[in-house]
């Protein structure tokens, strides 16, 4: 399965993945509406950084995704490609997800109290992150 992997001595913690994460799944996705006009936008990836170093991080859509087990609703899944993914209609906002990932990179969406978390952007090529990292910090591709 493709994943998204960071290369950390590309990474210069710009956060144009962040950007891109949230206008791609916006309402809008104009970049401007996304962020004046919409309701609190959620990255669904997260630029960490310290001590000079910085590195964008999002789900790793585990083999065995804990947070999936721990869903209490049924809204977290694992379809058939491997991509965990959150139904938010399901969701019951219970943060049991978020409480088990070993990543902490479940987030809390405030507007519906739902759970959010990277989808590698099902309806494009390549998820947005990806395409908008000027540096190549980001890499869409599959490893053993």
């Amino acid at each position: 399965m493709k994943r998204v992997y960071p290369v950390e001595d590309n990474c210069m913690g710009c956060k144009l993945c962040e950007v891109a994460c949230v206008v791609e799944h916006s309402e809008s996705h104009d970049i401007l509406r996304a962020y004046k006009e919409e309701v609190t936008p959620v990255s669904r990836t997260r630029v960490e950084e310290k001590g000079g170093v910085s590195l964008s991080l999002n789900c790793r859509h585990c083999e065995e995704p804990s947070c999936v087990f721990a869903c209490i609703s049924g809204a977290m899944t694992k379809n058939d490609d491997g991509i965990v993914l959150v139904n938010e209609e399901k969701c019951i906002g219970c943060w049991m997800c978020l409480m088990s990932c070993q990543y902490g990179m479940i987030e809390r969406k405030m507007i519906n109290k739902t759970a959010s978390k990277c989808d590698l952007c099902p309806d494009r090529e390549k998820p947005a992150c990806v395409e908008a990292c000027p540096n190549r910090a980001l890499v869409f591709e599959e490893r053993n």
